[in-house]
């Protein structure tokens, strides 16, 4: 039995990844180009991928192939289609980040709310030996407690989002669905939890539904104070929305750890949003902590494992 991992470089080589030793050919690809997706595959039983795209046709040309094996949760990156009609299972992990995501949300709210970065850059600058007094004030510094934080997804990460939010002393709202008929207990309607937050965490998956979740629309709804975290994916936000409110100052700022398109080109909507002091962005690391990374392979190991006991 023959396993191709097309992007293993997507994990740091500090993490262990030991595939069934009923696997007798293993083959780790430090990342895979669209156009050799279909040449690596061909003659694989099993397909490891993070992030590499696997399209129809190579499905359909790879006679061997029983499992395709996502290496995270998003499963966008495979044609389900294809598999049905081949009859290949595709298996993704989930639950492996609920600590690394949640962490990285608050670190990032943190820096925000209490200017963190403004206040790093500036002492790298010398201003506080040219300071008057013992400390220099230029930047706000706000708490977390008392402000209320409004939560779109009320699925794994959402609710421990919610539960580190309560240990900061925050009040918590988690919005309905949008343009839903009815509101669900303990949620509060999409556009009054939108407007009655300090600060916003989308913590839901890009679907056809949250596509463009938030947009014009809804940067009008919220607060001028308002913070918007997006530590989600790309696309749930409009960006060209999120530019124009941020520097029209119709919220107070953001962070982001997505984008539509990853890796990010240098013409896109996001790269103008970088130099502003209030935009936090990084290359969507949120769920990389080693912890998080050893945990999703041991998962997608056990479930590898599991479809091949299962096939015997």
């Amino acid at each position: 039995m023959k396993a191709v991992f097309l992007d293993r470089g997507s994990f740091p080589k500090h993490i262990k990844i030991e595939l069934p030793n009923s696997i007798d050919d293993v083959v780790f690809y430090d990342n895979t180009a669209a156009e050799n997706v279909i040449e690596r595959i061909q003659d694989a039983d099993i397909v490891l991928s993070n992030k590499v795209a696997i399209n129809e046709e190579a499905i359909h040309r790879a006679n061997n192939l029983k499992l395709i094996q996502v290496m995270a949760t998003g499963t966008n990156n495979v044609n389900i289609n294809a598999c049905q009609e081949r009859n290949v299972c595709v298996q993704n992990v989930t639950d492996y980040s609920t600590i690394s995501v949640p962490e990285h949300t608050f670190a990032m709210l943190l820096a925000l709310r209490r200017n963190l970065t403004s206040y790093v850059d500036a002492v790298k600058s010398k201003r506080w030996a040219d300071s008057e007094h013992f400390c220099f004030l230029d930047y706000p510094i706000k708490d977390l407690s008392g402000s209320t934080m409004t939560i779109i997804g009320g699925g794994t990460l959402g609710k421990k989002v919610a539960h580190i939010a309560h240990a900061f002393g925050m009040d918590v709202i988690f919005a309905e669905r949008k343009n839903a008929t009815e509101v669900r207990d303990g949620y509060l309607s999409f556009q009054q939890a939108i407007q009655s937050a300090d600060i916003i965490s989308i913590n839901c998956p890009l679907t056809d539904e949250t596509k463009d979740l938030i947009s014009e629309v809804e940067f009008s709804l919220m607060k001028q104070s308002c913070l918007l975290l997006n530590i989600s994916r790309g696309g749930i936000v409009d960006e060209k929305a999120l530019v124009d409110a941020l520097k029209n100052l119709k919220i107070s700022g953001a962070a982001f750890d997505v984008a539509t398109q990853e890796p990010m080109p240098e013409d896109h909507p996001l790269q103008s949003l970088t130099e502003l002091p209030n935009f936090l962005l990084t290359p969507h690391i949120a769920w990389a902590s080693d912890e998080a990374m050893q945990t999703l392979v041991n998962l997608a190991m056990k479930k590898i494992t599991a479809f091949i006991d299962s096939s015997l």
